[in-house]
């Protein structure tokens, strides 16, 4: 197997929250790294079922997960209590959240990877992580990996679609940026 076939195979498996939990700036750096001997272990949304995966793919053993393995996850903003300051939009790796600035935002559900991402920025506090509904609602285990596998092809598509759209936009002179 080439370097790219296994680091596509690599982020394939992995839950595509682009959470950074691992320490990595989402699933693809994550991949590679795994691809270049890192250790497999530090996936906590991915859990044990992705640890057993990779390490069949990669021929590392399995060892315990460096942090529990954590269920899906959805945000959920208290809009009564946002103040509009768009830092929650900002960091979200899936534009998940809409609203604009000095307006109310809301988090799309469906979208959301639940990376715990646009926690620390809100300034107010207005956000919290609950299980994602459509986890909950699932009746089997074939239901939850069903939701598992559209919530990573989503978050793989939507996290590409957002480097691709930041990538187009100008460079923010440093003037522009501080009056933002």
């Amino acid at each position: 197997m080439s370097r790219r076939d296994l680091i596509e195979a690599i982020d394939a498996l992995l839950p595509q929250t682009q959470c950074g939990k691992c320490g990595f700036d989402g699933c693809l750096p994550h991949a590679e790294a795994i691809a270049e001997g890192e250790p497999i272990n530090r996936c906590p949304p991915g859990g044990e079922p992705t640890l057993a995966q990779l390490a069949e793919l990669t021929g590392q053993p399995a060892q315990p997960l460096g942090e529990p393995a954590q269920l899906p996850l959805a945000a959920v903003i208290r809009e009564d209590e946002c103040i509009g300051c768009t830092k929650c939009i900002q960091a979200c790796p899936v534009d998940a959240i809409l609203g604009a600035a000095k307006r109310m935002h809301t988090v799309i559900t469906d979208e959301c990877t639940g990376c715990e991402l646009c926690v620390a920025p809100c300034p107010v506090d207005c956000i919290d992580l609950v299980p994602h509904p459509a986890w909950q609602a699932a009746e089997s285990e074939a239901e939850r990996d069903a939701y598992l596998a559209r919530r990573a092809e989503l978050g793989r598509r939507r996290h590409r679609a957002r480097q691709a759209r930041l990538a187009r936009r100008p460079a923010t002179s440093a003037w522009s940026a501080r009056s933002a």
